[in-house]
């Protein structure tokens, strides 16, 4: 009976948990995570003009959409004559002279007054036609002097 007695009192049970495992699995799925969080961006990709920022210089005749305040579309293809265009035709048009010129840069420009609806309706339009990189235009600000505060130039 004494053998028995020390069997039992040399292979006692644990009541623990190893914990080790299961923190090495959460950073492995952590690091996954965080690499593959920036790949599953799907937005529009625009390249937003700095206010002072100097004029870029195209190598192509860049195609010019303009959004006007009460939201009609203007479409400008590689220099030729400005035309009102609505969203279908305009989806059209561009997804067929970028398939046909890939490298060409598309310019989306909208009156400041409108509402911003109208041009993130055309960025969609857009993206939706096969365009992968948009620009926005704008016009370059006056710099405005360090001692002259924003009302007119008076202190």
């Amino acid at each position: 009976m004494r053998t028995a007695n020390r069997r039992q009192k040399r292979y006692k049970l644990k009541s623990e948990i190893n914990v080790v495992p299961y923190i090495d699995v959460m950073l492995v799925l952590l690091i996954i995570f965080m690499v593959t969080t920036p790949m599953m961006n799907s937005s529009v990709d625009v390249q937003l003009p700095q206010a002072n920022a100097k004029s870029l210089q195209q190598k192509k005749n860049p195609v010019l959409v303009s959004v006007l305040q009460d939201g009609q579309l203007y479409l400008t293809l590689s220099g030729a004559k400005k035309e009102l265009v609505d969203e279908d035709a305009l989806k059209a048009k561009v997804g067929a002279f970028v398939r046909v010129n890939p490298e060409v840069s598309v310019l989306v420009g909208g009156d400041e007054r409108g509402s911003y609806g109208g041009v993130f309706k055309v960025l969609a339009d857009l993206q939706q036609a096969g365009v992968a990189k948009v620009g926005l235009m704008g016009q370059p600000g006056e710099p405005q002097d360090q001692g002259k505060s924003a009302s007119n130039g008076r202190k």
